[in-house]
């Protein structure tokens, strides 16, 4: 009797430690559900606000000569363009969220869809001065969904370039692991807050200094919280997983995915 009441309050303290962790994690994922909304409502009143206005002085005519109109035509466009990918992100991040992505894996070349987001990159890169650097040689394949890793892959690159200064290098190089393909991104951001590392793919984070947009650099442009919780989202539904830490004068994002052919 003596050791099936010991074994009973046993099971008994662990329901109760297992139901804190629950209300535990069920507390984090609802202050992580407001914390979303309010930086939403934020991103998206601010444009917004300014979407108006500018049609109200295009409507009302308070400006008038070519090249104010001009401009005004061009920043509605602008703030248009990133709104949209504002919601194209929360639907992506939403579907991984809910279980909700279907992956349609085959033997990706991983040369070919970093080639793809270079490409994509470069013209932000050039505006900036930054030099995108790219390994000639060993390029692995990846068993993954071409248009997910191109997003992630692409994500991470564009982050890179938005957070490196003027004249900086973005490296990307990749290798091979027994059955693991890995793919590095590394930047001349000049490193991230040690304390911000683990934050750092936690949805709408903006760490300091590193990880802040600064003036001229397209931040106002993008996804401003949301490109690098995608990118662990998509990474880890393929069976993956991305790490970041900080090297001589920069940060480096190492993604590791399947190896085709394992």
């Amino acid at each position: 009797m003596r050791d099936l009441a010991l074994i009973f309050g046993a099971a008994l303290a662990a329901a109760a430690v297992w139901a804190d962790q629950a209300r535990e994690r069920e507390r984090r994922i609802e202050k992580g559900r407001r914390d979303l909304v309010a930086w939403v409502s934020h991103d998206l009143r601010t444009p917004l606000a300014g979407l108006r206005a500018m049609a109200e002085a295009l409507e009302d005519r308070v400006v008038r000569d070519p090249d104010t109109v001009d401009e005004y035509h061009r920043r509605i466009r602008v703030e248009t363009d990133r709104m949209t990918r504002l919601v194209d992100d929360l639907f992506e991040l939403s579907r991984i969220n809910a279980g909700a992505l279907r992956l349609s894996l085959s033997a990706v070349p991983l040369g070919d869809v970093v080639s793809d987001a270079l490409a994509s990159t470069a013209p932000l890169a050039a505006a900036r001065r930054i030099r995108l650097v790219a390994a000639e040689s060993g390029w692995p394949t990846v068993t993954a969904s071409e248009p997910e890793l191109a997003r992630a892959v692409g994500n991470l690159l564009l982050n890179a370039v938005r957070y490196t200064p003027e004249d900086g290098t973005v490296r990307v190089d990749a290798g091979r692991d027994a059955d693991t393909a890995w793919l590095a991104v590394a930047d001349t951001c000049g490193g991230i807050p040690e304390a911000d590392l683990p934050r750092l793919f936690d949805v709408a984070f903006r760490g300091e200094p590193a990880r802040t947009p600064r003036p001229g650099n397209g931040g106002g442009e993008g996804s401003g919280g949301l490109g690098l919780a995608i990118v662990r989202g998509l990474i880890e539904a393929h069976g993956g997983r991305v790490d970041v830490q900080n090297i001589a004068d920069g940060c480096r994002f190492v993604v590791r995915l399947p190896a085709a052919g394992t």
